[in-house]
């Protein structure tokens, strides 16, 4: 029996998300913003809506891959009678020195071999299946139409036949153009050949431009150009994944809604970009920090919408779910958690923009006060409890990974300020370093010989791998040694996976591997010197991506099924990260 794999590829531009499976069927789209309701979201539930291509003969397989380099997605369709391809794509690219990326979505469909018959069939709906749009045909357009948006779709072929889902014959390449505003009087083909040109080639030289180590390069370049598509350009925010209630596991419960930004993972996927030489979307998440207003207590939320908005309401809906796994959530009720890890992840992910030389000065962010209230609320949550990492939602700890971010924050700070010459708040940032130094130890449980998750508790955590990749922990130290056996010993399966923890929590045990777990793992193998375990376990995670090198949030590490919300950023950050630690220590290990 095949592993369960999610059998789709993602294209978007910073301003929308589409999820295209292997029968060139659009099966989720959020329209118009990434976390809006679906005009296509037959991935969740039919009756969501549907843009797809249909041929009358009988399919008898498919092929679907990337265009070299880039985010444009090309679906192969073999029939009894024919083959034909779908171009899929969202422009994006540079005119006149100012990046353009339109909410359009164009789709070419390419006549390859022999006698093909097709119908399109576009069944858009709102609200979440609740209402149907039924599209306006005119002479030249077809129109969709909500209070919230107007879409006009445009072809080189008949919009009644389209409309009327008629089959028709495949005898030159069709175009079809969603778009937000109507072209000036351009035929939809040579528009969509031209942009088709521009973005390949915007795309071909983002990642010509990324700095990638000769260790993993196509995985490594397929997670840059996943994590690029989400950010949301027009704020700078970035989201966890575009899709909500993909299940963690079969029939847990665990379904939430990730089209959020979560302040955490921000920042490890800004660390990820900028180890790979790309600085633009740190520059832009920038200015959305900025912008965020903090509660009446002063604090940060853990998460906040694509516009900086703090209300994340979470309800149910009736949908049947993915593969009929309810519930289905929309909103995220971690927005009223205190996570207080999040104000040193916030710094650590700035430092670039203070400190990396490639920078322009005219690019720096300069924002001392941001800097200094961040480190404030360092102090002000230093010993207080919190529902941590994984989002527990009936309890909280003092967790050790929070302490970590407090004494990492701390020191980021301190480097900061020792930039720009503030000698009193980088004697302050070096307090809370110490400070959160004694959290930390209280931590450390001599019987098992490791750090646990929370101070007084025996629990382990994966997470907790970090105090040797970020440098609390010297990699060569027994206590590094203690603490990564520890957690092997308890945490890894027999395939060499890790769980996040194994204890029960809100909703039980945790059923299946926490993808960026494994990464992490991987990483501090690496640091450990242990190249070979870490090098052979890189290769079998890379075995457990999807047809287009694509990562799900959680493997189940005994069948290789695929779960949780896809693709996820954390998985795609996992690997950049590990893969650039095992290049570093691969490449130092030839000359010394």
């Amino acid at each position: 029996m095949k592993p369960h794999k999610y059998n789709s590829g993602i294209i978007g531009n910073g301003s929308y998300i589409a999820h295209i499976n292997t029968d060139a069927e659009i099966v989720w789209l959020c329209w118009p913003n990434f976390d809006s309701s679906p005009i296509f979201g037959s991935l969740l539930d039919k009756k969501c809506g549907t843009f797809s291509i249909t041929s009358q003969s009988k399919q008898t397989s498919s092929r679907q891959t990337y265009i070299e380099n880039t985010n444009i997605l090309q679906t192969e369709i073999h029939t009894d009678s024919g083959s034909f391809a779908v171009i899929d794509f969202a422009p994006r690219y540079y005119e006149n020195g100012e990046l353009k990326y339109k909410r359009n979505f164009y789709r070419k469909i390419v006549p390859l071999e022999g006698n093909v018959q097709i119908k399109i069939e576009i069944t858009p709906t709102y609200h979440y299946g609740e209402k149907t749009i039924i599209p306006k045909v005119l002479s030249d357009q077809m129109i969709i139409e909500e209070p919230e948006f107007t879409i006009n779709i445009l072809s080189n072929v008949s919009l009644n036949q389209i409309n009327n889902e008629n089959f028709f014959h495949l005898d030159k390449t069709v175009y079809l153009g969603l778009l937000e505003i109507l072209p000036d009087e351009v035929p939809i083909e040579d528009l969509i050949e031209k942009e088709f040109t521009k973005t390949k080639l915007y795309w071909q030289n983002w990642v010509k431009h990324c700095t990638i180590p000769h260790y993993a390069e196509k995985q490594q370049i397929r997670s840059a150009l996943c994590l690029k598509l989400h950010q949301f350009q027009d704020t700078g925010a970035i989201i966890a994944a575009s899709t909500t209630s993909l299940p963690e596991a079969p029939n847990s419960g665990r379904n939430w809604d990730y089209r959020f930004c979560w302040l955490r993972d921000s920042f490890y996927t800004l660390y990820a970009l900028t180890n790979l030489g790309q600085f633009e979307e740190l520059e832009r998440y920038s200015k959305f920090i900025g912008k965020l207003t903090p509660g009446e207590n002063g604090r940060f939320q853990p998460l906040y919408s694509i516009f900086g908005e703090s209300i994340l309401e979470e309800k149910i809906l009736n949908l049947e779910g993915y593969l009929n796994n309810a519930p289905v959530r929309i909103g995220n009720s971690a927005y009223t958690h205190k996570q207080n890890d999040a104000y040193g992840q916030i710094l650590l992910s700035l430092v670039p923009l203070y400190l990396d030389e490639r920078i322009p000065e005219k690019n720096r962010f300069h924002n001392l006060n941001l800097i200094k209230n961040i480190l404030d609320k360092i102090e002000l949550t230093m010993s207080e409890p919190d529902a941590g990492l994984w989002e527990f939602r009936n309890f909280s700890q003092k967790h050790c990974y929070t302490f970590l971010f407090h004494w990492v924050g701390a020191k980021a700070a301190r480097e900061i300020f020792l930039r720009l010459g503030e000698s009193e708040l980088q004697t302050k940032a070096e307090s809370l370093m110490q400070a959160a130094e004694i959290n930390l130890e209280s931590c450390f449980d001599f019987e098992l010989g490791c750090y646990t998750q929370a101070f007084g508790k025996k629990d382990l955590d994966a997470s907790l791998l970090q105090l040797i990749t970020l440098g609390y922990l010297d990699p060569k130290s027994e206590k590094a040694k203690s603490h990564l056996a520890a957690i092997e010993k308890n945490l890894k399966t027999k395939e060499g996976f890790l769980y996040r923890y194994l204890h029960s929590d809100d909703f039980g045990k945790p059923e299946t591997t926490f993808l960026v777990c494994t990464f992490w793992y991987i990483e501090a193998l690496a640091c450990m010197d242990r190249l070979e375990e870490a090098t052979n376990l890189f290769d079998k995670v890379n075995e457990h991506a999807n047809h287009l090198g694509l990562f799900s949030e959680d493997i189940d590490s005994s069948t290789g099924n695929q779960w949780g919300n896809f693709p996820q950023t954390y998985s795609h950050v996992g690997l950049v990260n590990a893969a650039h630690k095992l290049s570093q220590k691969k490449t130092k290990s030839l000359f010394w």
